[in-house]
């Protein structure tokens, strides 16, 4: 019984363990996700400033301040992209590095109550060891008691004989 208790105890564990780690692992993913598609759009405008200074609409071929203007406007929205693009960064790393703690908060827990468990079983193991060699002892005692019922028994027997076929004889 205290076999299937246990194995349906540390079952329990490695399923929640494994809940966790897939639902971590998820929202892992859509961070990751997250920040791939902001590096695709940061490459889009990239694309889009590179085509910029490209541009010379001037005379004589030379970029006017117009152009110039809308270089230096899609190179801030480039920088804001990368701004954010570091955020997220940073609470993905803040994420994965929480998922580390966890994951060692688990595993201690986890080793933690393995060893309460091998405690309690090497108890319950002294117990049933104490249990044993009291039992032992009561049968030894009681084979003993019993032997010496059994002697008394026969003497009595052996007494109470005598006594009726000494009355029987006749005296001579």
């Amino acid at each position: 019984m205290k076999k299937i208790y246990l194995l349906s105890l540390l079952t329990f564990f490695v399923v929640a363990a494994f809940a966790q780690e897939k639902s971590d692992s998820l929202a892992y993913q859509l961070q990751r996700k997250k920040i791939n598609q902001m590096l695709a759009i940061r490459k889009q405008k990239f694309g889009k400033y590179d085509q910029s200074l490209s541009k010379h609409t001037g005379i004589f071929g030379l970029q006017t301040k117009k152009d110039i203007r809308r270089s230096n406007d899609i190179l801030m929205d480039i920088v804001q992209t990368d701004n954010n693009i570091y955020k997220e960064l940073k609470i993905l790393l803040d994420y994965r590095a929480f998922q580390q703690t966890q994951v060692q908060t688990q595993s201690q827990e986890v080793q933690k109550s393995n060893l309460a468990f091998m405690n309690t079983i090497n108890r319950f193991r002294k117990q049933n060891e104490g249990l044993k060699a009291q039992l032992d002892q009561q049968t030894a005692r009681y084979d003993t008691a019993k032997r010496w019922y059994i002697i008394i028994i026969l003497l009595m027997l052996t007494s109470i004989l005598i006594l009726i076929f000494r009355k029987r004889r006749p005296k001579a």
